[in-house]
């Protein structure tokens, strides 16, 4: 093989304006439970463009073990690997990064499941057997699967926050702009809160699950975002308030360059007050001051198509200016087959949704 791995301390991951291949998310999945396990990835640049050339290229991916059983777990890789081969060299990488990484997981590891973070190759309209005949192009084992679900959303949207205020604010839709306009005049405040607030956030969230028929995590799971410590990453948590009533809120991050948008919740009542678009300029606003560049808005569904469930947080979200970036989602290079294929067929009938 071309291809080298070797096993590192996830605290000496790389920085990358992806959040979930960070130290900081590590420690946030050790935190709930979760054992990680991070890799340096070699490459030879040739094996990711096909141009000749002896020059190699090194990156990392983080690993997340999820349990299945007892006895067995899958490694996850949330929004990697950040290295992007040429399309025809997709597969043939994955394989090769797959088998290299196999002997430093546990021995009953069923398979290794990528949350691609690479755009998408293909138009919504191509068959998911085309999806997995494409992808296993120039494979030596035809292993690639296309997962049952995306563990984290596939489609964005990247708000450029190059520029002034005004000219952030000039990209957006005219409704947008008059409904932040119209929630500071109600006199909407924003502000960051500590983790005394978490009882707040997580009640407006269930409310918001209930509201929208979304499986709901426990407040522990949020306690473990205030775990971390990473100079090249962070987590805060943003508060829209009326009158000294929370009407809304957000987790927002900053890893690299990119701020993040991570978890929202809003309240039922007051919905004309327009707290959201309050908290999302704000949350705008803050990340220029980070000196972040672009902003993902994590998460909308792949058209504004009315039918789509996620079709009215598209529109909400494209109101910010945001281009859409629609990644891959979910892969599996299985290492046991006949386990893989049980846990598969198991997943198609599971019922709820989690982000991981």
């Amino acid at each position: 093989m071309n291809l080298t791995v070797q096993e590192k301390d996830p605290a000496g991951l790389y920085d990358t304006p992806l959040l979930h291949q960070s130290y900081f998310w590590s420690q946030v999945k050790e935190s709930q439970g979760y054992h990680t396990k991070a890799f340096d990835i070699k490459t030879p640049l040739s094996e990711l463009n096909g141009k000749p050339g002896s020059s190699y290229v090194l990156d990392d991916i983080l690993v997340q073990m999820i349990p299945v059983n007892r006895y067995q777990s899958i490694g996850y890789v949330p929004y990697g690997p950040v290295l992007n081969p040429d399309e025809e060299r997709m597969g043939p990488f994955l394989e090769e990064l797959s088998m290299s990484v196999k002997e430093k997981l546990p021995s009953q590891c069923l398979l290794l499941r990528y949350d691609l973070p690479w755009q998408s190759i293909w138009d919504d309209d191509v068959s998911l057997t085309t999806q997995n005949l494409r992808l296993n192009w120039g494979t030596n084992n035809k292993k690639l699967r296309k997962a049952v679900s995306n563990q984290l959303p596939s489609n964005t949207m990247f708000v450029n926050l190059l520029g002034s205020e005004e000219q952030i604010l000039s990209r957006m839709h005219h409704k947008t702009r008059y409904n932040i306009r119209l929630a500071q005049r109600k006199g909407v405040e924003v502000r960051q809160v500590g983790r005394d607030h978490l009882d707040t956030f997580h009640s407006l969230y269930k409310e918001t699950c209930e509201r929208n028929r979304i499986t709901s995590h426990d407040r522990s799971y949020f306690d473990a975002l205030y775990s971390a410590e990473d100079e090249g990453a962070e987590i805060v948590l943003l508060m829209a308030f009326f009158d000294g009533q929370p009407l809304s809120a957000m987790f927002l991050s900053r890893s690299a360059h990119r701020a993040t948008y991570l978890y929202g919740a809003s309240s039922s009542q007051m919905r004309n007050s327009m707290s959201t678009y309050a908290l999302q300029w704000h949350a705008i606003q803050l990340a220029k001051r980070w000196g972040c560049t672009e902003y993902d808005l994590f998460g909308v569904s792949p058209t504004v198509g009315m039918h789509h469930p996620m079709s009215g947080l598209y529109t909400f979200k494209k109101g910010f200016g945001g281009t859409i970036f629609q990644r891959m989602g979910c892969w599996d290079f299985a290492y046991d087959e006949e386990q893989a294929s049980q846990l598969f067929a198991y997943e198609m009938v599971g019922e709820g949704y989690h982000l991981r």
